[in-house]
């Protein structure tokens, strides 16, 4: 709590929630690096210094009121148990039809938090030799390979004792043949012997070398890299493997409009763990949040998660207040001035760094 003791006209300035003895009720949730409770009860992070200045300069007396969720902080401003909400919210459609917004005070976007490089695992490589593409690739090598067989089979089947016998025996021989020629194996037994067969089988050597050479190199690039950097690399990646984010966030809703599935965690520290043990392939989550986690290796290892250098969809942070209070365009005047200032850039370097 903490009560500032100058508090100049407040009852022409404040919100509905105000208490009798005219003191500001500002919802608060922990968010780190923007909103944080310490070990004594008190609160501190880019968001709650932000506010602490605004109300200081304001004359403003103020009480925190800890709400246990997002939707419960912009609840409490829609319906006026907050004055003013203070923790790391961002704005959206939807929640700017039931309250107010300040002028935005930071601008950046969802980050997605991945295993960091050089990290084995062989789920992205399981997972790209059972996907369509690579299975594509071995059908259409064996489709040649048939298909040359039964060729080789209808010139030889009469005068070559190799592929005589039948269908059974002699397609079945000539098609293995056609496989060992392309793997470059010696094939057991003779050749063709026509013209025609052994055209046929010029063709196909010459041609499956080429092809297997491609498919080869096509595939230990695909390997190689799904192994050293990981299934995800960028946005479009997320449709293709298993994504985790924060339930009930605007980062939700992003997925949901990408039609990318996810699975839904409590905290950003619970999904960094599932990321951490193989439970997800990528976890989506505001960035600036996600580099705060990492850096203070809430979720483990520092080193086993890596924040991709990809921000989408922009998002804006603001203060939430009830629809029509008077304290909006009085705060946002304050706030736009205060980002102008070397204050400003101290306290956003102290809690973000440089990002």
């Amino acid at each position: 709590m903490l009560l500032l003791p100058s508090f100049a006209g407040a009852q022409a300035t404040v919100g509905v929630g105000i208490s009798p003895q005219g003191v500001l009720n500002v919802g608060v949730k922990d968010a780190p690096p923007f909103a944080m409770k310490r070990p004594d009860g008190d609160w501190q992070g880019i968001s709650i210094d932000l506010w602490r200045k605004l109300a200081q300069d304001a004359g403003l007396a103020f009480r925190f009121v800890e709400a246990p969720t997002v939707n419960g902080l912009i609840e409490g401003a829609a319906n006026g148990s907050f004055d003013i909400a203070v923790a790391a919210l961002t704005v959206t459609a939807g929640r700017e039809r039931v309250v107010d917004f300040t002028h935005s005070y930071y601008v950046s976007g969802l980050g997605i938090a991945v295993p960091a490089e050089g990290v084995m695992s062989w789920t992205p490589v399981v997972r790209a030799i059972t996907s369509f593409g690579f299975i594509q690739a071995v059908l259409a090598l064996v489709g040649l390979a048939l298909a040359t067989g039964f060729a080789v089979w209808l010139c030889e089947r009469r005068r070559n004792e190799s592929f005589s016998g039948g269908v059974a025996r002699g397609l079945t021989s000539s098609v293995w043949w056609s496989t060992l020629a392309m793997t470059q194996r010696s094939p057991t037994g003779s050749g063709p012997m026509t013209l025609p067969g052994r055209l046929i089988a010029i063709i196909w050597m010459v041609t499956s070398i080429v092809a297997l050479a491609v498919f080869t190199a096509g595939v230990t690039s695909v390997l190689t890299t799904r192994q050293l950097q990981g299934a995800v690399n960028g946005v479009g990646d997320l449709g293709s493997v298993h994504v985790g984010t924060v339930a009930g966030t605007a980062a939700e809703e992003t997925l949901a409009r990408m039609n990318v599935g996810n699975v839904g965690f409590a905290t950003p520290i619970d999904g960094l763990k599932a990321l951490r043990r193989g439970e997800i392939d990528a976890f989506v989550y505001d960035r600036p949040l996600l580099a705060w986690h990492i850096r203070q290796g809430d979720a483990g290892s520092v080193s086993a998660i890596r924040l991709l250098d990809v921000l989408f969809d922009p998002q804006s942070y603001a203060f939430a207040l009830p629809n029509g209070s008077p304290l909006r365009e009085q705060l946002s005047i304050a706030i736009l001035s205060d980002l102008q200032s070397d204050w400003w850039t101290q306290t956003r370097s102290r809690y973000l760094g440089a990002n």
